[in-house]
């Protein structure tokens, strides 16, 4: 019998990766988009099936778990991929941006969680897959918005694991670098002041840095291949870093002091 997983946020970037290769591995492929009436790209796809969810609404991730379960059967793992990123100057962002930010990165991924134990609870087994970031352990200037979204992810899961291991339900945190995603695109939004040029500087040049990451970043098909070795993965194993730079990154971190990754940091952003 084929496995089957459900993806939040497949309509782009990873999300988009991730189902495709878990349909080249053989996979019945739930693939959910606030819109799949206009996704075009898995028409010709087998295993794989569009659904329409939206993490931000309740009803919408309880419905759409229905759905699926009624058409599966079972979910054999999900993964918690939908997100975006917001950066720029937090003294401009307002609390609208703020709680979207939230909204979709945090309190949807943990609704999508809540349902997906509910089923694996009574199957009594599954993997759950949250997509974080090397920005969930370490911290960059102008992100603390998303780096925040990150680190609970990163948190919440960490302590998850312990009440839902009896269950045999394994929780696998995802730690991608920097990969070429709208992220550096279309879905990003940035912020900042129109009130004064006090930041000018200092966003030019990190906006500098952001841009050649984007651009120098490893693929999302490389992050999907980890992706689905985390869903079938049977071992207490919980983070997977992926991605240049992202396993170097996270080593250095853990080896050096605060003091010296902030001088590093500060020296890479030539901040004073």
């Amino acid at each position: 019998m084929k496995k089957t997983v459900l993806i939040t946020g497949a309509s782009s970037g990873i999300g988009k990766a991730a189902a495709l290769e878990f349909a080249q591995q053989g996979w019945q492929v739930a693939a959910t988009m606030r819109e799949p009436e206009k996704e075009s790209a898995f028409k010709n796809v087998a295993n794989v099936h569009l659904f329409a969810l939206d993490v931000t609404d309740e009803k919408s991730v309880q419905s759409t778990f229905k759905i699926v379960l009624e058409k599966f059967g079972k979910l054999d793992a999900v993964v918690n991929n939908a997100g975006y990123g917001v950066d720029g100057v937090f003294e401009a962002m307002s609390d609208e941006i703020i709680e979207k930010q939230y909204n979709t990165n945090v309190f949807g991924l943990m609704r999508v969680t809540r349902e997906a134990i509910k089923h694996m609870r009574e199957q009594k087994g599954g993997n759950i897959v949250q997509i974080s970031s090397m920005g969930g352990r370490i911290a960059f200037p102008l992100f603390s918005i998303y780096h925040g979204t990150k680190w609970a992810v990163e948190g919440f899961t960490e302590s998850l694991q312990y009440e839902v291991e009896q269950f045999n339900i394994r929780l696998k945190l995802i730690e991608p670098g920097a990969i070429k995603t709208e992220f550096y695109g279309r879905s990003r939004t940035f912020v900042q002041p129109n009130y004064t040029d006090d930041y000018k500087a200092f966003v030019n040049n990190a906006d500098k840095i952001r841009h050649d990451a984007g651009q120098n970043g490893d693929t999302a098909e490389k992050v999907a291949k980890t992706i689905v070795k985390a869903a079938s993965d049977q071992s207490g194993k919980l983070r997977f870093p992926v991605g240049n730079p992202a396993p170097a990154v996270l080593l250095l971190r853990r080896l050096i002091p605060f003091s010296v990754w902030k001088a590093i940091v500060k020296m890479t952003y030539k901040s004073k």
